[in-house]
């Protein structure tokens, strides 16, 4: 069952469930928790999962002009200090894995460990600092023009065809996303900072998932991140793109129940 918690004076939605150890999963940019429903629904038989809407999307509300990553974190922080919750794991894809950097060097007493799922720690080169302003300004003038484009580019050309249906889905859900939404998260990962440094001295397992094909997170980029921390765990996915969870699901998720056990001691 969806919850709301207000925080700053405005909502944040999130949904709580299953028992065991705790798996926080945060969802990427133009998605929502609805992302995890077939992943929620495995995981909680094992664990207790909390999926959180991170501000500006699903049915979490704006909060300002520019959303940071540290700003998520500390809605996410929000979401675990009312659920009671002292120590997780949390599994961030795509931007909801730039938001668990972002908690993971803010509030490490929280974390057992984290999995950075097509995601890394590099900042924003200044060539993709520009694309994200040529972005808010498509955005602007046609959002749903651009959610249309964007989403199905998330896939391995191969997959779209397979996945149509689920693409035809996330477009619809992603078009209710509101332009004030998208452009606070543009703006938000424009200006997130490195945290190569960071990676290199948490003494926290991390789980980095890669797709071979993944058009927006180079699998070498990944590969030589994952050098970094003291305790890295690789799953690397061929004909995968930026959506493993979908494009490669069982091997995605047995991956997510094997790092979370060991992490649980179970």
């Amino acid at each position: 069952m969806e919850k709301q918690i207000l925080f700053l004076g405005k909502i944040i939605n999130f949904k709580s469930e299953g028992n065991g150890q705790t798996v926080v999963l945060l969802h990427g940019f133009l998605e929502s928790i609805q992302i995890w429903e077939e992943f929620s629904e495995l995981l909680s038989q094992k664990f207790n999962v909390v999926a959180i809407d991170l501000p500006g999307h699903g049915k979490t509300d704006n909060f300002s002009e520019v959303h940071t990553m540290e700003f998520m974190a500390d809605a996410v922080k929000a979401v675990l200090d009312f659920l009671n919750i002292g120590n997780c794991v949390m599994i961030g894809h795509s931007m909801g894995g730039y938001t668990t950097l972002a908690f993971a060097e803010k509030y490490p007493e929280y974390l057992k460990g984290f999995c950075l799922f097509h995601s890394q720690a590099e900042a924003d080169s200044p060539e993709a600092k520009i694309n994200r302003d040529r972005t808010v300004k498509i955005v602007e003038k046609d959002s749903i023009g651009f959610i249309s484009n964007f989403i199905p580019d998330l896939f391995v050309h191969e997959n779209i065809k397979r996945f149509d249906k689920k693409i035809e889905v996330m477009k619809t859900r992603a078009m209710k996303t509101s332009k004030e939404g998208i452009i606070a998260a543009l703006l938000g990962m424009k200006e997130r900072t490195s945290k190569l440094n960071f990676l290199k001295t948490i003494n926290i397992p991390v789980l980095f998932i890669v797709g071979k094909q993944d058009k927006r997170i180079p699998t070498e980029t990944v590969l030589q991140q994952a050098a970094l921390p003291s305790h890295s765990e690789i799953l690397i996915l061929g004909n995968v793109g930026h959506m493993g969870y979908i494009e490669a699901k069982e091997e995605t998720l047995k991956a997510v129940v094997c790092f979370v056990e060991k992490l649980a001691g179970h």
